[in-house]
């Protein structure tokens, strides 16, 4: 009788212990269903006023410049209501203004070629910035206005750019970059095409230097965790040494630019 009394004291503990704990579980479970409810609501009562709230953005972009082309990641960190640090990377390349594609001399061998072109001219800057609310959205289809600056550290890398021409010895035709040996070659009239995007890479010379940059962005995106806008800015890089990109051109050490980005991401 006394063992039978044990057992059920034992069931009862281990019934009522399943049963706090399956309660608990439960609670647990409304309690984190209530949390992201409150964070949706939040959400959209952010994006029906127009406030960018957030703690952290990621943010990829696409630039059209007056001097080239490249793309950009941003990584950023709300420090207060209207201000972001941010840490941005941009991958350029900047062209003469004066290259112009020249068809290749075959109907159906060689490829296109820059007449004088002496280097492929490409940056990598890594700086860090801020970025500035200047007006928020007012309403979910409204456009966010922000200001944003940077500056740091760019990168200059020279590639040679090589040509396909015909040999003048006979035989096969050969790849040739610019020297004042093989001048008359390379700005000759016995160019075939361009050498491709293949050559040159084991030949890359670094150039280091400077930026500083300054854009404003309208985001015109419609719920506040998604980033969609667009960015116009200027800047400006600066290296230790001049830089030949053309034949004949006046090589620069300072550029300035102004672009224009297409850009996306989320905001947490």
């Amino acid at each position: 009788m006394k063992k039978l009394s044990l057992t059920v004291l034992f069931a009862t503990i281990v019934l009522g212990t399943f049963a706090q704990d399956s309660t608990g579980k439960k609670k647990e479970k409304k309690e984190r269903k209530e949390i992201r409810r409150q964070k949706v609501n939040n959400l959209i009562r952010q994006a029906e006023e127009g406030v960018l709230v957030y703690k952290k953005h990621f943010i990829m972009g696409v630039q059209l410049r007056t001097n080239g082309y490249g793309g950009y990641l941003e990584k950023g960190k709300m420090q207060t209501n209207r201000k972001t640090n941010i840490y941005r990377l941009d991958i350029t390349e900047i062209k003469n203004q004066k290259e112009e594609k020249s068809p290749n001399s075959s109907i159906i061998f060689g490829n296109p070629y820059v007449y004088g072109k002496l280097n492929n001219f490409y940056q990598a800057t890594l700086g860090f910035g801020q970025q500035y609310i200047l007006g928020q959205k007012g309403n979910k289809n409204g456009v966010a206005v922000t200001a944003v600056y940077s500056g740091g550290l760019a990168l200059g890398l020279l590639r040679p750019y090589y040509l396909e021409v015909q040999n003048p010895n006979g035989g096969d035709n050969i790849m040739i970059k610019y020297s004042p040996k093989d001048s008359a070659l390379f700005l000759g009239t016995t160019i075939i095409g361009g050498a491709g995007l293949g050559k040159g890479w084991n030949e890359i010379k670094a150039k280091p230097g400077g930026f500083a940059k300054v854009a404003l962005r309208f985001d015109y995106g419609r719920f506040n965790e998604v980033v969609s806008g667009i960015e116009a800015g200027v800047s400006a890089e600066f290296y230790g040494s001049k830089i030949p990109i053309m034949f004949g051109r006046k090589e620069k050490q300072f550029f300035f630019q102004g672009y224009v980005a297409l850009l996306f991401g989320r905001r947490k």
